[in-house]
């Protein structure tokens, strides 16, 4: 059998992902993923109270834990400063952070408060912007920012309400980043995950019909997998994938190419 070409390891990069809630997190299968490729990391979740469901997996791999509530003055730049120093430099920033307020998520957009908008964009969106400022600097060599997205930032998607427009911008944010960090060697990406049950999704009213929705539309007839979106979020982390930039890139079964 050929050995896997170095390209496609994470051997020798050093990491910074950030959302971990639980074992069914996003952020928790591409930690498990990066660390398994051969990547040093540090991992955030959101306080001392999500710690409990998150600190007994990452003490299982030996991963640096911290937490992280963006919404608190200087938490994340007080993060990004301790991971920088503690590896050494960033190679790669993993985003999967996403939230609204259940009364304007659960809402008509055209009902929701314009402090409710606020507060979901900037936890969901600008805060990618945020991290990027504050990553890129110890970036000296290039690298890797991933960020979740979801179909809802094109299709008007029942019940997936204000989130929509917040991925959207998110989604365009994605763009403009790859535009300005590029010539730093920075690559920008957005992953595109069909639904699967993680403790943000259980806030979507409606989401078991969504994902079954989901099974029926799509040409592969299934969910995808938390390690089929944790394959994809850390491939584009690794050298193998220095050629692509600013990209929306679908892991959904194929359920976006379907009308």
């Amino acid at each position: 059998m050929t050995a896997l070409s170095p390209a496609f390891q994470l051997h020798g990069k050093k990491g910074l992902v950030l959302g971990l809630a639980n074992e069914h997190s996003i952020a928790w299968g591409c930690a498990q993923q990066a660390h398994a490729m051969g990547a040093e990391l540090v991992v955030s979740c959101l306080n001392d109270k999500a710690r409990p469901f998150v600190e007994p997996l990452t003490q299982a791999l030996g991963l640096d834990l911290q937490t992280c509530n963006i919404e608190t003055p200087d938490e994340l730049a007080h993060l990004v400063s301790y991971a920088a120093g503690k590896l050494g430099r960033l190679d790669f920033v993993i985003h999967s952070i996403a939230w609204a307020p259940l009364q304007d998520l659960h809402g008509r957009v055209v009902d929701s408060s314009s402090v409710g908008f606020a507060r979901a964009m900037e936890v969901s969106c600008h805060s990618f912007a945020t991290l990027a400022q504050l990553c890129a600097p110890h970036m000296t060599s290039g690298g890797s920012m991933v960020t979740m997205t979801y179909l809802g930032a094109d299709e008007a998607v029942p019940h997936y309400g204000l989130m929509g427009p917040v991925k959207a911008a998110l989604e365009s944010l994605v763009r403009y980043m790859a535009l300005e960090l590029g010539p730093q060697n920075i690559r920008v990406h957005a992953v595109s995950p069909g639904p699967i049950p993680t403790r943000a999704a259980s806030g979507i009213e409606a989401f078991d019909a969504l994902m079954q929705s989901n099974i029926d539309k799509s040409p592969l007839r299934r969910l995808v997998t938390l390690e089929e979106i944790a394959n994809l979020s850390t491939f584009l982390c690794t050298d193998a994938a220095s050629g692509m930039t600013g990209q929306t890139i679908y892991v959904d079964a194929g359920s976006h190419a379907v009308a």
